[in-house]
């Protein structure tokens, strides 16, 4: 396990000392975590792949801040954590796939059964589908598990949530996405995160709007192309666009609206993604759906870069209008919004993200619930071991005994 520090975005030894006392707590013992990460792609990602770069930048702060955590991933690991390799590869090829979920959490279920018998866990964070599944069998083994909803609840992921019920614990990635379900047995709303002093910040400016993201007509790739072209500003499109369904919408909404202007990349590993954020006007969000969080918004910020995007899902708790982005409410409002986009500050940018989104802020929340899922387990315990000792009293003073 490597010890090397990586600074966070406002890590100085003094925030160190501070946010590390605030997250363990006077005598609190480190926190020992099994995270468990999906089986497609390495963390970090190279290119696509948002939710293993919030393992990652989780796990580094997690670390950073005294904790112990082990990550359980398929692929090459590039972490401060210890590494648990689930399978040589990453299976890029295979995502959406029923059989790579079930046998991965197969397998990721004995890594956690060995850490377990060797006490070197306490909590298991899951970041799978399938990989709930395993929350009974660990509650057998005393340990409690959360898992993060990265997608949509208001979908068939509802019932299965329903259905795991109290054996786990979930966390969401905005208060509006804990909204449409509140029913469902929630921990905590922790915001993702980044490390800022991993992206590159610019003041100046060049003269286009960036659209990146999946191509599918949830993210709007159609609705940027038609903004862009009204405001008169070039759009560069930059996304996976691998999928049958991505594919159909790309050659029937996306391909024909095209211009002259406009210059489509595909997907953009991070070294392009820093490079293409960091010199836009803004990044275009048209969002159409109840988007969960939206990570490629505080990218975009923290680059100094201001969003440009439609209200939807937990786009008003991302975006700070007219400090780091403007929210439009309808799409006939986003051709002025590209043009008044240009007066915001770009230091306003990187500092909302500093001061609201950094890992180090996402590090402290989950530890906040890991604590919570812990005390959780051990209230019933606790009544379970003060029932056990009120019968063998009563016990005791029943006549004739």
């Amino acid at each position: 396990m490597r010890t090397t520090l990586v600074k966070g975005g406002d890590s100085t030894p003094e925030r160190f000392g501070r946010v590390q006392n605030t997250l363990l707590g006077s005598g609190s013992a480190p926190l020992r975590i099994a995270m468990v990460a999906p089986p497609y792609f390495d963390i970090p990602p190279a290119a696509y792949g948002g939710i293993e770069a919030v393992i990652a930048d989780l796990s580094n702060a997690l670390v950073e801040l005294g904790h112990k955590v082990t990550l359980i991933a398929a692929g090459h690991d590039g972490t401060q954590a210890r590494f648990w390799q689930v399978w040589e590869e990453a299976v890029p090829e295979r995502l959406g796939e029923p059989g790579p979920e079930i046998i991965y959490a197969a397998l990721s279920r004995r890594v956690v059964e060995n850490l377990a018998a060797a006490g070197e866990v306490d909590v298991v964070h899951d970041h799978t589908f399938a990989g709930p599944l395993n929350a009974p069998a660990y509650e057998l083994l005393g340990l409690p598990t959360i898992a993060t909803v990265h997608g949509p609840v208001d979908s068939e992921l509802r019932g299965y949530y329903q259905t795991l019920d109290r054996d786990l614990s979930l966390v969401a990635i905005s208060r509006r996405q804990r909204s449409l379900a509140p029913e469902l047995n929630w921990l905590d709303t922790v915001y993702n995160g980044l490390n800022p002093n991993d992206w590159p910040f610019q003041e100046r400016k060049g003269d286009y709007a960036l659209f990146l993201g999946r191509f599918n007509a949830d993210k709007g790739a159609h609705t940027a192309i038609e903004a862009a072209h009204r405001a008169g500003l070039p759009l560069i499109l930059a996304g996976k666009c691998a999928e049958p369904e991505e594919k159909e919408y790309f050659a029937k909404e996306v391909e024909p609206r095209l211009g002259p202007d406009d210059r489509m990349i595909g997907v953009a590993d991070a070294a392009r993604k820093r490079e293409l954020l960091t010199n836009a006007r803004c990044l275009l969000f048209p969002v159409q759906w109840e988007e969960p969080f939206g990570m490629v918004m505080i990218e975009s910020m923290v680059c100094g870069t201001p969003v440009v995007a439609l209200r939807a899902g937990a786009v008003p708790e991302v975006v700070e209008p007219g400090v780091s982005g403007l929210i439009c409410d309808d799409p006939d409002e986003l051709p002025q919004a590209l043009v008044d986009v240009a007066q915001l500050d770009p230091r306003a940018c990187r500092e909302h993200v500093v001061r609201g989104f950094s890992a180090t802020r996402m590090a402290v929340g989950y530890a906040r619930a890991y604590r919570a899922a812990l005390a959780r387990k051990q209230r019933p315990q606790a009544a379970a071991r003060g029932a056990a000792r009120m019968a063998v009293r009563a016990s005791r003073l029943t006549p004739g005994r």
